[in-house]
């Protein structure tokens, strides 16, 4: 059984890392969304560098998601010390939500690797990545929400 002194003590370098990660992962993913949707537009080739941005945005993703989860376990006896409306939030709604974007990211790229023709391809990761875009863009506590009251950008 982990100390949780220890674990309150690594909750900030956690939240910090988490936060920061939030970057990469906007800008991958919308890279790779935009760039799919442009090529299929433009009827271009799925280039090596493509595949790449769509391959390190779900990467990026799936330790955010490492990192998400420890950070919930490592908070789990503060939800009770919230009021109710903070509660829901970070234990069902982001949580949840943040699911459904990282499955589709995951989704989306294991889908266009399916696809036999590049205008398939380009689809599917346009498709969804862009919906997972919007679906972390509406959830994450920006500093202007009132979940995210208080945070900085970083």
């Amino acid at each position: 059984m982990p100390d949780p002194a220890v674990a309150s003590d690594m909750s900030p370098i956690f939240l910090f890392f988490h936060s920061l990660l939030r970057w990469g992962i906007l800008v991958t993913v919308a890279v790779a969304g935009f760039t799919a949707l442009m090529g299929l537009l433009r009827h271009g080739p799925v280039l090596m560098w493509h595949r790449s941005m769509a391959i390190w945005g779900m990467v990026l993703c799936h330790v955010q998601l490492v990192v998400g989860f420890a950070l919930y376990f490592m908070r789990w006896d503060s939800f009770a010390m919230r009021p109710p409306d903070q509660m829901r939030y970070w234990k069902f709604e982001h949580m949840g939500m943040m699911l459904i974007a990282i499955a589709l990211v995951t989704i989306g790229r294991l889908a266009s690797k399916k696809a036999n023709t590049d205008k398939g391809k380009q689809m599917r990761v346009a498709i969804f990545y862009l919906l997972a875009l919007v679906v972390m863009l509406m959830m994450i506590p920006w500093p202007f929400t009132a979940m995210g009251e208080g945070r900085g950008w970083l």
